[in-house]
């Protein structure tokens, strides 16, 4: 009977899987998977400039496409460079499955050169993860990590692959189905709560609907604006479920939470019913615990049994995948009157709107409107920060547009990258990354990367010299104590005692070029078009477009630390 080599059947078992692209970087444990990928054809080998950003680059590949991202990363720095990428994942349920080299199988225990135990490492920010121990298992180990990554709520799964057991000689059988005693994800929805939640809903008088990032994932978002539709019920996200109805919708009432809009903060405050789909009430949507939609019946609808009545107690749980139920919901649901409610909520937008103040200068919420009306069709990746609110509040989103952002680990640095994946995984659509000053430089070197790959995203840098998020904290909390916020401090701020400021380092226009990318300088608002008209005519090449901000532009609304949603900072 023939035999492959553990490294073999790897290569078999992704394509088998569907893999297309692999996000991998090189190292001594890993070198014969580096070369049996070298042999082939049908899997696209990416390699990024940190596995840091690689993992990144793998999730937003997989949040744009609906695949399953993969990473093959070498043993210990390698592995541990994982880490923030996989909590990162575990967080927004992404599906990935990361292989790991490891040392020989009697290495492991030794602290030999570049162990770890990274399974033990990561046990608590993967869905599941394990040391492949014996040759023979390989094979049903990589089909239960596929299986496993994508079922369910998704989430990053981790495979450790010792070098000698991967050398082995085996099997070239690859299973064809799995069976794991223990996970049997719920695929069903219970009717009878079903029924019970719409009669809920029906007769409400100030219903609302509540989308999490688990309608976006599910791609179930045609289907729950046709519910949304036909009850005319209104509509708040999470900044991970905006998009679950479009941005214009007239039943979209916008974002809640720490930096929602009043109307949708004030219509939980005041519903009757919330029925929440795929969200798992973290504590920057719902302020106080016991304050949170105090006059409201909560219906919840999750795939994740552990997320129900986590933090928030709900009257009716469904255990369900948001499509699945959406699509039940939808045989089964009638209009609701809601016109008096509706008036109630269109006199807090007329009340409070969301804007920003007019200025004569260039601000965030221009760069973003100028996104919108230039790109009809766009995925749009955020970094973390002042930046990622102004875009959560601003993009407008339709069945064309998409944006994605680590929402529950909140990682700088996973912006430019994660754009990388994004237009890895979707060649013909326009990709526009949003960062700060602070977070692009976290991954800056993935210049390399898109630069080779000939890939023609859009950075857009928001530059105001400040870690801006922090520093608006520290601007309204903390006494105009700007500690460690300023980015332009270094030894030169320290000598002149803050009396002459130095120039701003990097120059990114000139490390954007250095790379052999396309770079932009703009300081008024009238150049924001013709810049991005610019970046269009780039079809090769990456383009930088640097906006210089003004540090003191601030995100609002604001809900206090520890506040409720209708304490509410509007502005000062």
């Amino acid at each position: 009977m023939r035999q492959i080599s553990g490294n073999k059947l790897l290569v078999k078992a992704l394509k088998e899987e569907g893999v297309d692209t692999i996000f991998g970087y090189p190292g001594a444990c890993t070198i014969d998977i580096s070369d049996e990928l070298y042999k082939q054809d049908d899997i696209r080998v990416i390699l990024p400039r940190h596995e840091q950003a690689l993992v990144h680059e793998a999730d937003a590949y997989a949040r744009t496409t609906g695949k399953v991202g993969v990473c093959l990363v070498t043993s210990g720095p390698g592995a541990t460079n994982l880490v923030t990428g996989l909590a990162t994942a575990n967080y927004d349920s992404v599906p990935l499955v990361c292989f790991t080299g490891q040392v020989a199988r009697h290495l492991i225990g030794n602290d030999a050169f570049q162990e770890v135990d990274i399974v033990g490492i990561t046990r608590s920010i993967t869905k599941y993860g394990v040391t492949v121990t014996k040759r023979e298992e390989l094979g049903r180990i990589i089909k239960e990590a596929f299986y496993i990554a994508r079922t369910g709520r998704p989430g990053p799964v981790l495979i450790d692959l010792p070098k000698d057991v991967m050398a082995e000689l085996g099997s070239t059988e690859y299973p064809k189905e799995v069976n794991i005693r223990g996970y049997k994800p719920n695929t069903n929805v219970h009717i009878g709560q079903m029924k019970r939640a719409l009669k809920m809903l029906h007769k409400a008088k100030r219903p609302l609907f509540l989308a999490g990032g688990g309608v976006n994932i599910a791609r179930a978002n045609e289907v729950f604006t046709e519910v949304v539709e036909k009850t005319q019920v209104p509509v708040v996200t999470t900044i991970m479920g905006r998009g679950a109805v479009p941005t214009n919708h007239p039943l979209f009432i916008g974002n809640l939470g720490m930096h929602g809009s009043y109307a949708a903060n004030m219509a939980v405050s005041e519903c009757d019913v919330l029925f929440s789909i795929g969200t798992r009430f973290n504590d920057r949507i719902t302020g106080k615990l016991h304050a949170f939609a105090p006059k409201a019946q909560i219906i919840h609808i999750d795939i994740d049994t552990a997320s129900i009545s986590r933090n928030i107690h709900v009257d009716v749980p469904i255990v369900a995948d948001a499509m699945a139920a959406v699509t039940k919901m939808n045989e089964y649901v009638e209009t609701c009157k809601t016109g008096k409610w509706l008036a109630k909520i269109e006199g807090w937008k007329q009340e409070h709107p969301l804007d920003m103040k007019k200025h004569s200068s260039m601000g965030p919420k221009d760069i973003i409107d100028e996104i919108n009306r230039q790109f009809d069709e766009a995925i749009i990746v955020t970094d973390v920060g002042q930046h990622q609110m102004f875009a959560a509040q601003y993009t407008e989103l339709t069945a064309k547009k998409q944006l994605i952002m680590s929402g529950g680990l909140g990682t700088m640095g996973y912006g430019f990258p994660g754009a990388i994946g994004a237009r890895l995984g979707n060649p013909d659509t326009p990709v526009i990354a949003i960062s700060g000053d602070g977070g692009v430089q976290m991954n800056i070197q993935e210049f390399a990367t898109a630069v080779l790959e000939e890939l023609p995203l859009v950075l857009c840098v928001f530059n105001n010299t400040y870690l801006g998020m922090v520093r608006q904290w520290q601007k309204l909390f903390y006494g105009k104590r700007y500690g460690m916020t300023n980015l332009r401090s270094g030894a030169l701020f320290r000598r002149t005692n803050g009396e002459e400021m130095p120039e701003y380092t990097p120059d990114f226009v000139k490390l954007a070029e250095s790379y052999g990318a396309k770079g932009i300088r703009v300081t008024e608002k009238e150049d924001i078009a013709a810049a991005f008209e610019e970046a269009k005519k780039n079809t090769k090449v990456p383009t930088l477009i640097e906006f210089i901000i003004d540090p003191e532009e601030m995100v609002y609304p604001m809900i206090q630390p520890g506040g409720t949603l209708e304490e509410m900072i509007l502005d000062c």
